[in-house]
C-alpha cells in the first residue's frame, strides 16, 4: 500500500475520531444531568417521568447552541474579526450568563399562546404534550443542524406545542391568530433584516467606501455608525435581557440606549483619530476599524439570545417539574436554578461542540463577508428587534440575522451588476476592430476585483479609446462574464425549505412523540 493511501486513511479515522469525541462529551452531559434530577427528585413518585424530561430539556438545549448560536457569532468569524475559538468562548460565556442572570424567574411554558393549557385534560396528559413538544423540536434542530440549515428554535418549539396539544386534546386548542402571526414573521423577520442591512452598507459605501479619501470619511462617518450600535445594542439588551430581571418600559430603554450611544461616540471618536496614521488608506485600512465593535456586537448578542431564548429549552421542562412536583402546571411557572443551569450549560455545551458548523455556514458560505459588512449585520439584528418589540411583532432572530446576510449579499449583487453595465457601456461607445484578447484580460481583472477597485480598471477601458470596441457576439460574451453570483443559491434554497418546514415538521415529530409516551404510560 503506496504513502498516500495511509494518509487517507490517517485523515478518514481522526475525523471518526473526533465525531466520536463530541458525541462522547454530548453524552457525558446527558449522564450529569441523568445523575443530578436522579439524586435530587428520587423520593418522588415519578421520578423517572421528570429524570426523562430533563434529559431531553438537555438534549433541546444542545441543539439551540448547535444550531441557534451562529446567527450571534458568524458574521464577525466570517469576516475575520474573530477566530473561530475565540468567537465559541466569547458566545458560550455570554449565552450561560444571558441565561442565567437575565433568563427570568418564570416563563411562559405554552410559547406566545399557542394552545391553553386549561383544555388539556389532565395532569399526566400536560406532561406528556410538553416532553412530546420538547423532544419533536429538538429532533428536528438536530436534523437541521445535520443538514447545515440554520433554523429558528422559537418557532421549532412552537410546532412542537402546537403538534403535541392537537394529539392531546384536538385541532380546537390550537390558537390559529397566534399561528398565523408566526407564519406571517418568516417574511416580515428575514425582509426586515436583510433591507435594514443592506440599506447601513450602502450608506457606508456612499459616504466612506467610494471615495476616494476613505480613512479621512471614516473618521467622520464611523464614530457615528458605532455610536449608532451603542444605542441599539443598549436598548436591545434591555428590553431581551435586563427586562426580564427589572421591569423597564420602551421609552426607559431607547433613553438608556441614547446615554450609551453619546457615551459610546464621545469616547471612539478620539480613539479613530488616533489610530488613523497606522491605517493604510484602502477599503482593508476601513475594515479595521469594526473589529473590536464586531466583537462586543458578538457578545452582546449573545448575552441577549440566551436570556430570551433559554426558555425554548427549558420552559417545557419548568412545567413537567412543576406537576411533577405536585405542582397544577398551566399557562405560567417558576422556573428553579437548577433547570435554567442546565438550560444554559446545554446551550454552551452544543455550540462548543456542534456549533462550528453552522458559524461556518452564517460566516462565509451565504456571501463573502468583511467586517464592513459584518457591523451591518449585526446593527440591523439589533435595530430589526427593537422595532419588532415596539409593535409587538412575534420574529426570529435567527430569521433576522439570516435576512440581514442575505441583504448585504444581494446588494453587493447589485452594485457589481450596476458596474458592470457601465463598463459594457464604455465599450460600446467606440468604434474600430478590437483587439479582443487584450479586452477579455482586462474584463476579467475586472469580474474579479472588489467594487472599488473597477473603478480603476472602468478608467483604464476608457483610455484604451478605439481599440476597445467590441462586436455583438464579444458584447454577449462580456455579459456572462461580468454577471457575477455573490450570494449563494444553494445556501439560499436549503435555508428557505427549512423555515418553511421547521414548525410543521416540529409539530409532526411532537405528535408522534406524544402518542410514544401514552402509548407507554397509560396503565
Amino acid at each position: 500500500m503506496v504513502v498516500k493511501h495511509y494518509l487517507k486513511i490517517e485523515r478518514a479515522t481522526h475525523l471518526n475520531r473526533s465525531e466520536v469525541a463530541r458525541l462522547g462529551s454530548a453524552i457525558l452531559f446527558i449522564v450529569a444531568v441523568i445523575i443530578f434530577t436522579g439524586a435530587r427528585f428520587g423520593h418522588i413518585e415519578q421520578a423517572y417521568l421528570l429524570i426523562a424530561a430533563a434529559v431531553i430539556g438537555a438534549y433541546m438545549a444542545i441543539n439551540i447552541g448547535a444550531n441557534d448560536v451562529a446567527n450571534n457569532v458568524g458574521p464577525a468569524v466570517g469576516s475575520f474579526a474573530l477566530s473561530l475559538t475565540g468567537a465559541i468562548l466569547i458566545a458560550a460565556v455570554f449565552e450561560a450568563a444571558g441565561a442565567i442572570i437575565a433568563g427570568g424567574d418564570v416563563v411562559k411554558t405554552v410559547k406566545n399562546g399557542i394552545i391553553d393549557p386549561d383544555d388539556i385534560p389532565n395532569s399526566d396528559q400536560y406532561v406528556w404534550v410538553m416532553m412530546g413538544a420538547l423532544a419533536g423540536a429538538a429532533i428536528w434542530l438536530n436534523c437541521a443542524t445535520w443538514l447545515g440549515a440554520p433554523v429558528s428554535t422559537t418557532h421549532s418549539i412552537v410546532g412542537g406545542v402546537m403538534g403535541a396539544g392537537i394529539a392531546s386534546a384536538g385541532w380546537d386548542i390550537v390558537n390559529w391568530h397566534s399561528v398565523t402571526s408566526i407564519a406571517m414573521s418568516w417574511v416580515i423577520s428575514p425582509v426586515m433584516g436583510g433591507v435594514i442591512a443592506a440599506g447601513l452598507l450602502l450608506i457606508l459605501k456612499l459616504l466612506v467606501l467610494f471615495r476616494d479619501d476613505p480613512l479621512e470619511q471614516a473618521e467622520r462617518v464611523v464614530p457615528v455608525m458605532i455610536g449608532l450600535m451603542g444605542w441599539a445594542f443598549t436598548t436591545y439588551v434591555v428590553l431581551k435581557g435586563i427586562k426580564q430581571i427589572v421591569a423597564v418600559s420602551f421609552p426607559v430603554a431607547m433613553i438608556l440606549g441614547i446615554v450609551v450611544g453619546i457615551f459610546v461616540f464621545v469616547l471612539v471618536r478620539p480613539l479613530i483619530v488616533r489610530a488613523r496614521p497606522r491605517l493604510t488608506q484602502d477599503r482593508d485600512g476601513v475594515n479595521r476599524l469594526f473589529t473590536i465593535p464586531l466583537v462586543f456586537a458578538a457578545a452582546l448578542l449573545s448575552f441577549a439570545h440566551g436570556a430570551n431564548d433559554v426558555a425554548n429549552a427549558v420552559g417545557p421542562l419548568a412545567g413537567v417539574v412543576d406537576v411533577l412536583s405536585a405542582g397544577e402546571g398551566g399557562g405560567k411557572v417558576a422556573i428553579p436554578f437548577w433547570v435554567m443551569a442546565i438550560g444554559a450549560l446545554g446551550i454552551s455545551v452544543g455550540l462548543a461542540l456542534f456549533g462550528p458548523k453552522l458559524i461556518r455556514t452564517v460566516g462565509s458560505e451565504i456571501t463573502e463577508l468583511d467586517r464592513a459588512r459584518a457591523f451591518c449585520i449585526a446593527l440591523s439584528a439589533a435595530i430589526t428587534v427593537i422595532i419588532a418589540s415596539q409593535f409587538g411583532m412575534p420574529i426570529s432572530s435567527t430569521h433576522v440575522a439570516l435576512g440581514a446576510v442575505f441583504g448585504v449579499g444581494f446588494l453587493r449583487e447589485w452594485l457589481d451588476q450596476r458596474i458592470s453595465k457601465v463598463a459594457e457601456s464604455v465599450l460600446a461607445l467606440h468604434v474600430g476592430e478590437p483587439d479582443f484578447a487584450e479586452v477579455e484580460a482586462v474584463l476579467m481583472e475586472f469580474r474579479n476585483a472588489p467594487v472599488d477597485e473597477k473603478r480603476r480598471i472602468l478608467k483604464a477601458l476608457k483610455d484604451m479609446g478605439s481599440e476597445a470596441v467590441i462586436t455583438a457576439a464579444q458584447r454577449k460574451e462580456l455579459q456572462k462574464a461580468l454577471k457575477r453570483q455573490l450570494v449563494s443559491r444553494s445556501s439560499l434554497l436549503k435555508i428557505l425549505s427549512a423555515w418553511v418546514i421547521t414548525l410543521p415538521v416540529s409539530a409532526f415529530l411532537a405528535a408522534l412523540f406524544y402518542f410514544v409516551l401514552r402509548g407507554m404510560l397509560l396503565p
